[in-house]
């Protein structure tokens, strides 16, 4: 018979990050959903739009002004994110540390914008289908930066307290950047449908 023989995994790390880890997993998962949401709610746009003799129904298309700002805001903070990520996968704490105070103020500075957005759509979410679906495409994209928001705020709290050693926080700040490179990608066919689909 052959002789077991023990394997040392002592020197493994405690918490895995990336695909190794079930919390990127989750995160990819509920990102799937949240993608098909998002796609539910687009195909409904168009349902309703074929329905309609002219869309938008009884206004003009949205103003362009808030959508594109915001739109320019979030592309560009990309770039922060894909820093944030390198350094956490670098286990650099100062440069997470600042990164994840200039995501929170990326995070904040779109809801400035998206407040004006609601107006700029010139129709109120019970005025008929095309304000119920605008609006509710927009309230969607809304909770999505506002849980990223919270999320980003907690992981900041966290990295500048004790907990910030934790090897595990690294990886929860890679995945929060996913999660906003995810914000941001599913906002880029919702600006087409609400700005300029109305415009063709």
């Amino acid at each position: 018979m052959k002789e077991r023989v023990a394997l040392d995994v002592s020197h493994l790390p405690l918490h895995a990050t990336g695909t190794a880890s079930p919390t990127w997993w989750g995160t990819c998962a509920f990102m799937l959903i949240e993608a098909s949401g998002f796609s539910l709610a687009i195909a409904v746009y168009f349902y309703l739009m074929s329905l309609a003799p002219i869309w938008p129904i009884d206004v003009p298309p949205p103003d362009l002004r808030a959508g594109t700002v915001l739109t320019a805001l979030l592309v560009a903070s990309v770039v922060p994110n894909m820093l944030v990520s390198r350094w956490a996968r670098q286990r650099n704490m100062w440069r997470v540390r600042v990164g994840l105070v200039v995501m929170s103020v990326t995070g904040i500075v779109p809801l400035v914008f998206r407040a004006y957005e609601f107006p700029a759509l010139h129709v109120l979410w019970d005025d008929n289908a095309y304000g119920s679906i605008t609006w509710t495409i927009l309230g969607l994209h809304t909770t999505h930066i506002l849980t990223d928001l919270v999320d980003t705020l907690v992981l900041t709290c966290l990295m500048f307290s004790r907990h910030g050693d934790n090897a595990r926080r690294y990886g929860d700040v890679e995945d929060n950047c996913l999660y906003w490179n995810f914000v941001v990608i599913t906002w880029l066919p919702i600006y087409a449908c609400l700005y300029w689909v109305p415009r063709l």
